[in-house]
């Protein structure tokens, strides 16, 4: 497969603390990445620096062999797309309109409104919220401003979403039907995905390879067998008597 991202000696600094350090590491297309690690182990910052939202300290990201900008909207531009772990869609808005602004930037920006409405509301069919389009987003439940979160990054016409806990505060039912829509949308639109998850056993199963992430550093990267069997991820984050496998 074709290399997608690269990763090349990226750290960065906020002050005197080191949030990430050294990290390297290759995407090809239509991978499924996961990134494994504790809170403030530097995934999230991580996440920050291939969407272009915040700059690197040291190292370089190159998108399609394209040095990503430290601005948002050009990494965008690029074809990467992000969620947020915290979600936050403007509450006085329809959801129509929510998504709406993604189609403002991206690769595919489109000028056209009723174009960009056709889009959006196919996206919102597709994610289980075309009968809320016409509502507030405060409306939403927590797994609908999810779903909202996914359909805005996916208008921007992504080849790689990055999806920052999207399980997170879901409920068991609702964990095993966004698994089955990310599944998907993978396959619809031919989309990479890098995902932070906290819950091992999905990380496992859904992850063709893993980056364990530890203390800002790059402790491991490998095949999720590889990951659940790797003496320093057992030790640091599952206990020495444990391991995990793919669910």
């Amino acid at each position: 497969m074709t290399e997608l991202l690269r990763v090349q000696h990226v750290s960065k600094r906020f002050g005197g603390v080191i949030a990430v350090q050294d990290v390297n590491f290759t995407m090809r297309q239509g991978e499924i990445l996961g990134l494994m690690g504790a809170n403030g182990a530097g995934k999230t910052t991580l996440f920050s620096m291939i969407a272009g939202n915040v700059a690197t300290t040291s190292g370089q990201i190159h998108f399609e062999g394209k040095l990503v900008p430290a601005r948002p909207d050009l990494a965008c531009r690029l074809g990467v797309a992000r969620t947020f772990q915290i979600v936050r869609p403007f509450p006085g808005m329809t959801v129509l309109e929510n998504c709406l602004i993604g189609t403002l930037y991206g690769s595919g920006r489109q000028k056209n409104l009723q174009a960009a409405r056709k889009t959006c509301r196919t996206l919102l069919d597709e994610l289980g919220l075309g009968a809320q389009a016409d509502k507030p987003a405060a409306s939403l439940t927590l797994a609908g401003r999810k779903r909202l979160e996914i359909a805005r990054a996916l208008s921007t016409h992504p080849k790689l979403l990055l999806l920052d806990e999207v399980l997170a505060g879901l409920n068991a039912t609702e964990v095993n039907e966004a698994l089955s829509l990310i599944q998907q949308l993978k396959q619809h639109y031919g989309l990479s995905i890098i995902i932070i998850e906290h819950v091992m056993k999905v990380l496992m199963r859904m992850s063709d390879r893993i980056v364990v992430m530890h203390d800002g550093h790059q402790l491991m990267e490998g095949t999720p067998a590889e990951v659940g069997n790797d003496p320093r991820v057992i030790r640091a984050y599952l206990g020495e008597q444990k391991n995990v496998r793919a669910a």
